[in-house]
């Protein structure tokens, strides 16, 4: 099944109120089709492109970013060879946390200016960053870039060698309230990576690469969409259009709504950068497809030849063909050379595994944490992170990210009799609903039960005496508007909004359908609804919605408010911030 992009985006779409509602027809996840959407002038991709880095942000905890702590970095055990050195590198990316890796430089004096430098994550190869295979090898990688004239940073994913106080995969709903996943945890080591060879001596700070293969190079286009001190790029066997990477590390809750990886890989324009595809994986189609798309951003900065594709007969890989193609093209960009004879690989000598290892018979510091105190960390930083929003605009715009909720620029409507239809235009979504006609200023009451449930009780009895226009709603899965929804679907918090942001999504749609002051009244579950609706509302709106028990602890959120970086994003303090002085 092929999704288009663009309908889910706002290019073409619905121009009726649709039949049944995309969001439980179209499920996008990892192994969908979707198509880019055009751009048709710059303006319009540079104001896609900082919502995308924004949304990549949110998603993964770091908006707003984390405190930098000190990194304390230990560089130790070196091995000299004639043209390079490799050093073995434990640094702390946070209060308590690791990071493993090995530093491999040039054995020759740094030229004006410093080094270029280049922050080498791997991909789920079985021996990480130290995986020396005729498929992918990270050592020959950065032992011959090194020998090139770069200073080279290849450091784990977590869970792998050295980096070890987490498992590779991990967490579960409460931990996505906060934004605490592999996902986070390795785009925040990636970011410290790179301050760690920012600090180094010899380093050119406007020389700063990144290159990985599978999901080393989901690290690298996350790392270049967030970060522009990457300044050149070479993302292998990764960017797709027909799979967006399947495991937990490369995915987050909130990362791809409404986009795919052809959109972030394109936030690194105009920066020079290479995609290296081949036949034998998901990047079949990249010269024809995604290249091609990605190509035509470039050309919006007229940049068009700062971007290249090299596309080989191979299965799954980073090797020495696709390596070689990517040292000329830095090579090109980065060192100014054009002759391919000086980026041909040499032989290595490949080192022993233990002898690379930065915990080969050496502990962790005696402050490393477990994994409850990794988590325990994160959770208090997100908390005091949030707790300092206290700007307005600030707090919506997190709390829009993390519910995947606008205020529509225009809402449909269709009445017939009582019966009323609610939609976004393109957005393919349905919301059905009831009106009592009345005069004077309009009532929109959400039940958790919906539009029938509502109007059977005592609350809809008191506000149809008052004679005003009384709206009710099928909020998203409620009353009739329940519909089969595969929430199996791979990854299907990654592409999809839960069903609780989409109820709030809903009362929006319906508020600015409204265009007016509204009474927004919400009882039981629904009232948390509203609460969220309220603050987000760009209209006056009188809430009334009592919360009874809810005072916004995760498992209240966990219970009966499930919406994935919800408390990240400041969660009931942000929505009463919002609420205050709106009535």
């Amino acid at each position: 099944m092929r999704i288009l992009l663009a309908l889910m985006i706002g290019a073409v779409g619905y121009a009726q109120i649709p039949a049944q509602d995309s969001r439980n027809t179209e499920i996008p996840n990892t192994d969908f089709h979707f198509t880019a959407r055009p751009y048709k002038t710059l303006a319009e991709w540079q104001a896609r492109r900082e919502h995308l880095r924004k949304q990549v942000l949110s998603a993964t905890g770091l908006m707003p970013m984390l405190p930098k702590n000190d990194l304390h970095p230990q560089i130790f055990g070196k091995i000299e060879n004639r043209t390079y050195s490799i050093e073995k590198v434990l640094i702390e990316t946070l209060p308590g946390y690791y990071l493993g890796g090995n530093l491999y430089r040039p054995m020759k004096t740094p030229p004006p200016g410093g080094f270029p430098a280049i922050v080498s994550p791997h991909g789920h190869w079985q021996y990480g960053r130290l995986e020396h295979s005729a498929v992918a090898s990270v050592p020959a990688r950065c032992i011959s870039l090194a020998q090139q004239g770069y200073i080279v940073f290849a450091y784990d994913m977590v869970g792998y060698n050295d980096t070890i106080q987490t498992p590779h995969a991990f967490g579960g709903p409460r931990e996505q309230l906060w934004d605490f996943g592999p996902l986070s945890l390795q785009l925040w080591n990636s970011i410290r990576a790179v301050d760690f060879i920012e600090s180094l001596p010899g380093v050119n700070h406007a020389r700063i690469g990144a290159t990985g293969a599978s999901g080393g190079a989901t690290q690298t286009l996350l790392l270049e969409a967030v970060d522009d001190r990457i300044t050149y790029s070479a993302p292998v066997n990764m960017v797709s259009a027909i799979m967006q990477g399947g495991d937990f590390c490369e995915n987050a809750p909130n990362l791809r709504l409404d986009t795919f990886n052809v959109e972030i890989a394109s936030i690194m324009a105009p920066r020079p950068m290479i995609l290296v595809s081949a036949t034998g994986d998901w990047t079949k189609n990249t010269a024809t497809e995604e290249f091609p798309a990605v190509r035509a951003i470039y050309e919006l900065y007229d940049k068009a030849a700062n971007v290249e594709t090299v596309h080989l007969d191979a299965p799954h890989n980073y090797n020495q063909q696709n390596r070689e193609a990517v040292y000329r093209f830095f090579g090109k960009h980065v060192l100014g050379e054009s002759d391919p004879a000086l980026f041909k690989e040499r032989n290595i000598r490949l080192e022993k595994l233990q002898d690379m290892l930065a915990l080969h018979n050496r502990k962790l510091p005696d402050n490393a944490l477990d994994y409850d105190g990794v988590a325990a960390l994160w959770i208090r930083m997100a908390q005091e992170r949030a707790s300092s929003v206290n700007d307005r605009a600030q707090a919506r715009e997190m709390l829009e990210l993390a519910l995947g909720a606008e205020w529509p620029e225009r809402a449909t409507t269709d009445a017939t009799g009582e019966t009323i239809l609610f939609a976004r235009p393109v957005r393919g979504d349905r919301v059905a609903g009831h009106l009592r006609q009345g005069a004077g200023r309009k009532i929109l009451f959400v039940h958790p039960e919906g539009a029938d449930a509502a109007r059977k009780s005592a609350e809809y009895a008191a506000l149809a005496r008052t004679g005003r226009p009384l709206y009710t709603i099928d909020a998203f899965q409620t009353g009739s508007a329940v519909a089969p929804r595969n929430r199996d679907a791979k990854m299907f918090l990654t592409f999809n909004r839960s069903d609780d942001a989409n109820r709030v999504q809903d009362i929006l749609t319906v508020l600015r359908a409204l265009d007016s002051d509204v009474e927004l009244v919400g009882t039981g579950k629904a009232a948390v609804w509203c609460q969220f609706a309220a603050a987000l509302a760009r209209r006056p709106v009188s809430l009334k919605a009592d919360l009874g028990s809810f005072t916004g602890s995760d498992q209240d959120y966990v219970e009966r408010f499930f919406v994935p970086g919800i408390q990240r994003a400041g969660g009931l303090r942000a929505a009463r911030l919002l609420t205050e002085n709106k009535n």
